[in-house]
């Protein structure tokens, strides 16, 4: 963009801040453009806040929640990986619409409301607002002993089946959910009556939460769905490493139907894809299956919520290291590019589950088709901020002007393809907001921690932090 427009945008900016600040908080956040010789932390603010307005103004009009994407999904593509994996035939090929709603994007949702009220992009009061929307809605929706199924329709509330035998719950998407939803409750902790509503219908579908129904009576798995139709007969243990350590946390800290130590164990530790040890690019890999780690969200989901940094486990497993060391190989191998790629290299790297121009893949060295995602090195910025830094100015300055719209970045792109995806994905987007909070401040991260249940759970599974209480 050329330099008047350049100095246009930012007036127009300083102008909407100024309004706010006249007015109060809006409740909407205008979008802008690409705007040259800013600093990095007013960069950072541009970034959180875009990406943001994905949940705040393209959330459902009647529950608040979070939309899956903003176009239409076909479930195939998220069942490819399904299939290869665990070798499940019972595939839906239908196409989600515009009601479809994400339960465990409406979770990452919920922690980028927290940041924006921090940040001072909408009212305190605003947010609670939504957020008691978004409650009142659910508690009257379909949930199977207390656990929400994957995706849902945002005008009724029924569950929209991601497969014939996936129709009922979803352990792994609901510990995302309880993740949001208790961490806005430790922020809207306040006196006034909104606030102690929302606070105790958090309360109540916490309790009501039966993780427990997920272990089928004993302590050998968690399986991570239940249907009311097809009972357990999706046969998808809870195995690790992946994305679903969060899953086994919130399982074991929940007040009336906690998961032993035991289930852990056996489910998560002892299952084959648990260790690794090996090492890539000079750099050590204490856990997963996965040759190089498999795509960068398992390093990111869980720890939205949870700080790695100090966390340790009874099996001497370091999780600061395992972070960083995962995301270290990941830019490494895109550094080596040994496929020839266009545009890979120190400032374009990062591979993870998204879309791209052969459908939703779950992106990483093993699946490698050219393809970046920004959320990878973006909600990275714990780990790695001075390379997740040089990789956004990259995206935002280098190619903004194909990846940067209302949204934040699009989803994916490839430049060897000349493919840049036009889709923004709710799982992708939360994560690059929550992540570089937890860089810039910390916020999700101590409100997180301190939640006494939480805490409960991490220790009932054998987890030490500095920020545990004795």
């Amino acid at each position: 963009m050329k330099r008047a427009g350049s100095v246009i945008i930012i007036l127009v900016f300083a102008n909407i801040v100024s309004a706010q600040k006249k007015s109060g908080y809006p409740n909407s956040i205008a979008p802008v453009g690409i705007i040259k010789n800013i600093s990095d932390s007013a960069l950072l603010d541009i970034v959180q806040r875009q990406t943001f307005r994905f949940f705040w103004h393209f959330a459902h009009p009647v529950s608040g929640l979070a939309r899956e994407r903003d176009n239409t999904v076909r479930a195939e593509y998220y069942w490819d990986y399904i299939n290869e994996a665990y070798n499940e035939p019972n595939l839906s090929k239908g196409t989600f619409g515009p009601e479809a709603c994400a339960i465990g994007g409406t979770g990452m949702g919920i922690l980028s409301t927290i940041v924006a009220v921090n940040r001072k992009w909408i009212g305190r009061d605003t947010a609670v607002r939504r957020l008691i929307k978004i409650v009142d809605f659910l508690i009257k929706a379909d949930c199977f002993h207390g656990i929400y199924p994957h995706f849902m329709n945002g005008a009724t509330g029924k569950t929209i089946p991601f497969g014939r035998l996936d129709d009922g719950a979803d352990i792994v998407e609901t510990s995302y959910l309880m993740m949001g939803l208790l961490t806005a409750k430790e922020y809207f902790n306040g006196s006034n009556l909104q606030e102690k509503y929302f606070c105790k219908r958090v309360d109540e579908m916490w309790g009501a939460a039966d993780w427990n129904w997920h272990s089928k009576g004993d302590d050998k798995h968690l399986y991570w769905h239940w249907s009311p139709s097809n009972d357990f007969d999706m046969n998808f243990p809870v195995f690790g490493w992946d994305e679903a350590l969060i899953t086994y946390i919130m399982s074991a800290s929940s007040p009336n139907h906690p998961i032993s130590k035991e289930l852990y164990e056996n489910s998560w530790v002892k299952s084959p894809s648990w260790k690794n040890e090996k090492t890539y690019f000079g750099y050590t890999l204490p856990l997963g299956n996965f040759d190089m780690g498999g795509p960068l969200f398992f390093e990111q989901y869980t720890f939205m919520g949870i700080n790695p940094n100090g966390l340790k486990d009874d099996h001497d497993i370091d999780y600061a290291q395992q972070t960083l060391n995962h995301t270290l190989i990941n830019r490494a191998y895109c550094i080596d590019n040994p496929k020839k790629y266009k545009g890979y290299g120190e400032d374009c790297w990062g591979l993870t589950a998204g879309d791209s121009y052969k459908g939703y893949v779950a992106h990483c060295p093993q699946e490698d088709f050219g393809v970046i995602q920004p959320t990878a090195a973006l909600s990275s910025f714990p780990y790695t901020p001075q390379f997740s830094m040089q990789a956004l100015k990259h995206f935002y300055y280098d190619l903004g002007n194909k990846i940067w719209g209302d949204y934040g970045f699009a989803d994916g792109f490839s430049e060897s393809h000349n493919w840049y995806a036009k889709t923004h994905l709710a799982i992708d987007q939360g994560p690059i907001v929550v992540m570089i909070e937890n860089y810039r401040s910390g916020l999700i991260w101590n409100l997180f921690m301190k939640i006494p249940d939480v805490q409960n759970g991490l220790k009932r599974l054998g987890f030490a932090s500095p920020k545990l209480k004795n």
